[in-house]
C-alpha cells in the first residue's frame, strides 16, 4: 500500500491519500481494513474510497462525504486505471468546506496518481 499523509490542509481539515492494487470488493475492503489498522485512521472523519474492476465495474463508497466516491471514480475512469482502489482521508477541522472538499479530493486523487 501507498500512503501519502498530511498532503492537504484546508481551513483545519487534514487529508491524507492512499492506494493499493485491489481486482474485488474483497481486496478493496481488505486495503481499508489494513488502513484502518492505524488508530490514526480509524479515528478520521471520512475514509472515502473507489475502485474500477476490470470484471465489474466501479465500486465506491463516500463514508458520509456525499459525492465524493463519485469524484474518485471518474478520476479513474479518466486514467483508465482498474484494479486499484484509491482512498482519500479527511480529518474534520471544524469548518465546513462546501463544495471545495471535492476540490480537495481532486487534489489528493492528481497527487496520488502522479506519484504512483
Amino acid at each position: 500500500m501507498q500512503l501519502f499523509e498530511n498532503i492537504i490542509n484546508d481551513r483545519g481539515s487534514k487529508y491524507s491519500v492512499s492506494g493499493a492494487p485491489a481486482s474485488s470488493k474483497d481486496e478493496a475492503l481488505a486495503v481499508l481494513k489494513a488502513l484502518k489498522k492505524s488508530k490514526k485512521y480509524a479515528k478520521a472523519t471520512h475514509n472515502t474510497w473507489a475502485v474500477l474492476l476490470s470484471d465489474g465495474g466501479p465500486l465506491k463508497n463516500d463514508d458520509g462525504e456525499a459525492g465524493a466516491g463519485m469524484v474518485i471514480v471518474r478520476m479513474l475512469e479518466r486514467e483508465k486505471l482498474f484494479d486499484h482502489v484509491v482512498v482519500v482521508t479527511r480529518w474534520f477541522g471544524g469548518t465546513q468546506l462546501g463544495g471545495d472538499r471535492f476540490r480537495r479530493v481532486q487534489d489528493c486523487v492528481t497527487y496520488y496518481l502522479e506519484r504512483s
